[in-house]
């Protein structure tokens, strides 16, 4: 066995190391969630918000021990798809694990635009009803749309910008927080009051919250996309990723000790802007209820345009591959972009903002990250699975491995997620359920309309 795979095993140029992977982690998990999801959360279980932030953390730790073990075993930008079609060789599952994976990217960057929105309007301290924040999110996937139409070139030092100024939004709010506390600005008594809503149970409370606060934990698993561009993932993987959910998820409870503390759980729930309405109450006359929305923005935007590009990358690659019908794999000649690929996915986000304002009765913020946090967490029982059966499979580098019981855990953690048991609002599974009946669907018609027996999806080769 020898102690690292082969350094010249991919045609990628291996740039980071442990200080920017550690970056890209904390920038891909931070964002939309706890920007946006800080007060519904609180509305869950009153001021023991940061409770079910740490619940998430724990389930997402479960998975990431497996993403650990498959990344360090198998370094290659392909992700969940490559592990599971490795472990089963069933090119559906692969393709139902893609495409469900390419919805959480829709479902996000849906949520996102929604916060950008609302943020939008609280930075010009406007009043907007949800019709204009509808319009304002469908405006802004639009410019998202026409970015990534013109192409965009992301680098790492992008990343390194954009997340600074996502934790420095984050710093800000603990920072005033504790200012506030210090001058007796806060009542600890809501910090652990537990309250549930009327027409829920104290475990269903507990769960629909941790459920909802899952979504803030999400984007650890994009890093596997790395591990080509990353020197000797197998030894600086395992500590920079537990490191950088570790870190995250300190600054998610120190940010919702601050808000429940500092505002009460009714008016924070009933907050589309939550954190801005932290930094306002903190720091009363400061122009920081000014500048909060605008990092709030900058934060859920790099969320939303990602989430886009990896979406519409992803349809073009099955499209490319016959696994999905052919107009989708259209490059435009000038900017050499999926331009197909990009207008039906903006289509499918579009329609999943106007539609989920519409159809449910919780706010949209809430509905499209659920929906978010449930695909990911259906296909991180996958995940958790394929560990267990490519055990069989031996490499000859050294690499991570997690303990079987923690695997087998991680699944059925995650498979219980996934389930009604946790209270999660119908309209989540009924998008989610939509979103992966078109997808069949367009597998099947490419079929019929090809007439030739199923395609082979090669997870290696999708971007």
């Amino acid at each position: 066995m020898t102690d690292r795979p082969d350094s010249g095993d991919t045609p990628l140029k291996r740039v980071m190391g442990p200080k920017l992977l550690l970056l890209f982690i904390v920038g891909d998990i931070l964002g939309t969630g706890v920007y946006a999801l800080t007060g519904q959360v609180a509305g869950e279980v009153g001021g023991a918000a940061w409770a079910p932030f740490l619940a998430a953390f724990f389930i997402a730790l479960l998975t990431a021990f497996s993403y650990l073990e498959l990344v360090t075993k198998y370094p290659r930008a392909a992700g969940a798809a490559l592990y599971v079609h490795k472990a089963f060789g069933l090119h559906f599952l692969t393709f139902l694990v893609c495409f469900t994976v390419m919805c959480s990217g829709l479902t996000s960057a849906s949520t996102a635009s929604q916060a950008f929105a609302a943020n939008l309007f609280a930075a010009f301290h406007v009043e907007a009803n949800p019709l204009w924040v509808t319009l304002g999110a469908v405006g802004f996937m639009l410019l998202v749309m026409l970015v990534n139409l013109r192409g965009v070139s992301e680098s790492v030092k992008t990343n390194v910008v954009l997340t600074l100024v996502e934790l420095g939004g984050l710093v800000l709010v603990i920072l005033l927080g504790f200012y506030a506390m210090s001058r007796g600005g806060a009542d600890f008594s809501r910090v652990v009051a537990f309250e549930t809503p009327e027409d829920k149970s104290v475990f269903l409370a507990i769960t629909s919250a941790t459920a909802l606060a899952f979504y803030a934990m999400v984007g650890f698993e994009d890093s596997v996309n790395m591990a080509e561009e990353t020197h000797d993932p197998h030894r600086i993987f395992p500590k920079v990723l537990l490191t950088g959910l570790g870190f995250t998820a300190a600054i998610y409870v120190l940010v919702s000790i601050c808000a429940v503390a500092l505002i009460p759980v009714g008016e924070l729930a009933s907050s589309s802007t939550p954190l801005v309405l932290v930094v306002k109450r903190a720091a009363p006359g400061l122009p920081t209820e000014t500048i909060m929305p605008i990092i709030s923005m900058f934060a859920v935007a790099n969320s939303a345009l990602i989430n886009m590009m990896m979406a519409s990358r992803l349809l073009y690659g099955m499209s490319r591959q016959g696994v999905l019908p052919g107009f989708l794999s259209h490059v435009h000649e000038r900017t050499q972009t999926p331009w197909s690929a990009i207008v039906f996915t903006t289509v499918l986000a579009i329609g999943l903002i106007v539609l989920v304002t519409a159809a449910s009765d919780s706010e949209a913020i809430r509905a499209l990250g659920g929906t978010t946090a449930l695909l990911l967490l259906a296909v991180f029982a996958f995940v958790n699975v394929a560990v267990l059966v490519l055990r069989r499979d031996r490499v000859e580098h050294a690499h991570f491995r997690t303990s079987a019981p923690v695997a087998a855990l991680g699944a059925l953690v995650c498979l219980f997620m996934v389930t009604p048991f946790t209270g999660r609002d119908t309209i989540q599974y009924e998008v989610a359920g939509w979103l992966l009946v078109l997808g069949v669907l367009m597998w099947g018609l490419n079929l019929l309309v090809h007439r030739k027996a199923p395609a082979h999806l090669d997870p290696e080769r999708l971007r």
